[in-house]
């Protein structure tokens, strides 16, 4: 792929942020096209997000994560290149998310170049015939909103719901599909693993670290959040920020919300300990389950069994990813065939894919993937789409550049896209709707 370069970001302009009404939640409107396509998160990729509360964790002493973001891919400046890969590729949609502090840098604050270069790009996905499925928020917030006490505060709220009105009407005309939240359940699913309950120390450190810096006792970020005080608030910030989408877009697109959610199993008989998968369902899926919305988006990586409070260990010789995960492409066919038991909305996949140097991996971990959608929507599960995490190996938070992900490798100095084998095999599924 060509490498280019275009003018830097303009000036942020000052703006009132306009308050937003509730409304009656309209029945959407789906399109009868499966969804094919590949998904960047835009803290993960664009590059300069520093208004952000992420930036500044990743740079208050101690940090708990592996390296800074930085330039991340340069999506900011070659969004137009990669959209017009992902194209040629033959997909048909891409997923992506609007970094709110871009929008409001500071509390009231609008910058209408941060609005206009997200209406740019999905002009750009719409110019190469790319449905756009947007996340309002993927994992970050303003620095002041964070210092603000974030979604462990009840104050958050109303923010939220402001910017997703702000940013439905100013270009909720080119949008496909939406979520207000991607992955709002991560930190409770994430409370289950046993190391990350033994690291609560460190991330206690770190909370207390930046809120002292940055004279901000009442901080809080999303992916740091206390599950327990930040789930319910952020339930009512989805079921609000649903109402004012609805209301700002006049119901023209489907709005739903991603959920991170493993392959859920019990314990081996013969290991005589108890399970835990009721438990962890009820805290992880079953508020979200009952909280408004079009669709449900399945964000699934691997398969976990799980004792009665906590997921056990992996079990000996299991093949597993540079994220540490089993290799378990089939698992996301069982969490559709669970989910399809437990609610009857349409269910999109909008994650799915797998961290390693090994491109076969890659090919082999979607071929399996793949087959398992298909054969759900053969039996007449409401299946919409198959998106694929991700289009590039890119910044993967805690644990930096290292974990690859992507379709694509990005040189980090030069950040030439160089193909890799396994997008060419997606495409061809893409194209066919076949797996080979």
């Amino acid at each position: 792929m060509p490498s280019f370069e275009i003018d830097r970001r303009g000036v942020i302009a000052a703006g009132a942020l306009a308050a937003t009404a509730g409304a009656a939640r309209a029945a959407p409107a789906h399109g009868p096209k499966f969804l094919w396509g590949t998904a960047g998160a835009a803290y993960q990729v664009e590059g300069g997000n520093s208004a952000s509360d992420v930036w500044a964790l990743e740079h208050i002493k101690p940090t708990y994560f592996t390296e800074p973001s930085g330039d991340a891919d340069d999506v900011y400046n070659r969004i137009d290149q990669d959209l017009a890969y992902v194209a040629s590729l033959g997909f048909n949609c891409h997923r992506l998310s609007i970094e709110w502090s871009r929008i409001e840098p500071e509390q009231g604050q609008v910058s209408y170049a941060g609005l206009d270069y997200y209406r740019r790009v999905l002009l750009a996905c719409r110019r190469h015939k790319l449905a756009p499925v947007v996340t309002y928020n993927h994992n970050t917030v303003p620095r002041w909103f964070a210092a603000a006490g974030g979604f462990e505060s009840p104050d958050g709220i109303l923010p939220f719901v402001a910017f997703c009105s702000l940013v439905t009407r100013y270009m909720g005309d080119l949008i496909a599909v939406a979520a207000t939240f991607n992955e709002p359940n991560v930190n409770a699913l994430l409370y289950w693993i046993p190391q990350l309950q033994a690291g609560q120390a460190a991330l206690d450190v770190v909370r207390h670290s930046i809120a002292a810096t940055l004279n901000a006792p009442r901080w809080s970020s999303p992916i740091f959040g206390d599950f327990h005080i930040q789930q319910p608030i952020m339930l009512e910030a989805h079921a609000r920020a649903y109402d004012a989408i609805k209301a700002a877009s006049g119901g023209r697109f489907p709005v739903g919300v991603t959920l991170a959610l493993n392959n859920d199993l019990p314990p081996r008989p013969e290991s005589g300990v108890a399970s835990g998968v009721e438990a962890k369902r009820a805290q992880i899926l079953t508020p979200w389950l009952a909280a408004p919305g079009d669709w449900v988006g399945v964000q699934n990586y691997t398969e976990t069994r799980v004792g009665p409070t906590a997921d056990l260990p992996n079990e000996p010789g299991v093949e597993l990813t540079q994220m540490e995960y089993p290799f378990a492409p089939r698992a996301l066919e069982a969490v559709i065939r669970t989910l399809a038991g437990l609610t009857k909305r349409p269910i999109y996949v909008t994650e799915n894919g797998i961290a390693t140097e090994d491109d076969t991996r890659r090919v082999a971990f979607i071929r399996e993937a793949v087959r398992g959608v298909l054969a759900a929507r053969a039996d007449g599960i409401d299946v919409r789409s198959y998106i694929h995490w991700s289009l590039l190996d890119n910044w993967e938070w805690t644990n930096g550049y290292r974990p690859k992900f992507g379709l694509v490798a990005v040189d980090r100095k030069t950040f030439k896209r160089t193909p890799k084998p396994s997008a060419g095999y997606f495409g061809a599924i893409a194209r066919t709707g076949r797996v080979t």
